[in-house]
């Protein structure tokens, strides 16, 4: 029975590791106020200054500063997703999900002005996805570098790859102004009472075991 348990918590975890394929479709954030908004089922909240929300703002575009089809599928819509802000302080804000996701997202409008840069600095390592010039204001490739984000009038999306119910950072320099939105791949699995008792039970088993063969080790001794 300890070794049914085993190989089916082994099973598990092979399967939950199998890798996707191809790029992601995103389910993108949109913003209802400044401190919350819904991606699907799932609610986002942000803690920090905002300006107000852009609903009309035809942004994110080139989609191909996002979205680079490899990772990533899908750009932010192109209105309606906007959260304004300006930066200038090291106070720190936070997106939190109502349940963990997979591989969140990160997309970044019009970061930095043309008479210097401006900065994410992430409690996280992100990966960059896409980026370059903003349709509206042309600008300079995106910088990710360790946990930092920046640039002068870029566009740009940034991966943080792992399950995460919430995301937090500082934006450095002052701007009049940038935006963001979030996004994830999909949601993390809460495993059922008969996923958590295999679990427990392939737990038992090794302890069991490795009790056994102590046992027996001394005996023989």
């Amino acid at each position: 029975m300890f070794k049914l348990a085993i190989a089916g918590l082994t099973s598990l975890f092979v399967i939950a590791n199998i890798p996707a394929a191809g790029a992601a479709v995103i389910t993108w954030n949109t913003w209802e106020t400044t401190s919350s908004g819904s991606a699907g089922s799932i609610g986002v909240t942000y803690t920090g200054p905002a300006l107000s929300v852009y609903a009309s703002y035809p942004s994110y575009t080139p989609t191909s500063t996002f979205a680079d089809g490899v990772t990533v599928d899908n750009a932010p819509l192109p209105s309606n997703n906007i959260l304004q802000i300006t930066g200038g302080s090291n106070d720190v804000q936070t997106l939190t999900f109502s349940q963990a996701v997979v591989n969140p997202v990160f997309a970044i409008w019009s970061l930095g002005q043309s008479n210097g840069p401006a900065s994410f600095v992430f409690d996280q390592t992100p990966t960059f996805v896409a980026g370059g010039p903003s349709a509206e204001y042309n600008g300079g490739p995106i910088n990710v570098a360790g946990n930092t984000v920046s640039g002068q009038e870029v566009n740009g999306t940034v991966q943080f790859l792992g399950t995460f119910t919430s995301i937090s950072w500082t934006n450095p320099q002052y701007e009049y102004w940038y935006g963001f939105n979030v996004g994830f791949e999909s949601v993390a699995p809460v495993p059922e009472p008969a996923t958590w008792l295999m679990m427990i039970l392939g737990f038992v088993g090794v302890v069991y075991i490795s009790y056994r063969r102590r046992k027996v080790a001394a005996l023989a001794t």
